[in-house]
């Protein structure tokens, strides 16, 4: 499915506010309501719609903390590495983890109350992970662009 102009303006609405009503949603890209609910249908059955979610502020959740880690695994195998991403991937407090190439294996970024709890999950958690040769944790200071949807 192409995306032209109009399924543009239908995800950039979306993405401000999912919970948008097929009628003003049809009037803000200029249809009626049945071709715009029609086409988000198609938009979530090719899958470029994913889903809708509610987008919780970590910040009032008491969720401040955030560190980048940076992991080298010891074995970079397909099986190692799917245990390792079975693994990171039952841990809550990780927001983020990417395959990097590049000096490291793995980019992680964990969202914690304070120090102290990042601690505990490095300790705990992180540490324990399959495979994790070393790891390097950098404390994020302040958030430049935090965006949590994608351009379209």
């Amino acid at each position: 499915m192409e995306i032209d102009p109009i399924n543009r303006k239908i995800l950039e609405e979306l993405v401000v506010d999912a919970r948008i009503s097929m009628t003003d949603l049809a009037r803000k890209v200029g249809l009626s309501k049945t071709p715009v609910a029609l086409r988000v249908r198609q938009m979530e059955d090719m899958g470029l719609i994913k889903g809708y979610r509610a987008m919780l502020s970590p910040i009032k959740l008491g969720l401040t903390h955030v560190t980048y880690v940076t992991v080298k695994v010891s074995d970079t195998r397909q099986k190692a590495l799917q245990q390792f991403n079975e693994a990171v991937r039952q841990i809550p407090e990780i927001e983020e983890c990417y395959l990097i190439a590049g000096g490291f294996d793995y980019q992680i970024k964990v969202r914690s109350r304070d120090m102290e709890h990042f601690r505990r999950i490095m300790a705990e958690e992180i540490s324990e992970l399959p495979f994790v040769s070393w790891t390097t944790s950098y404390v994020a200071m302040e958030a430049v662009v935090d965006q949590s949807w994608v351009a379209v």
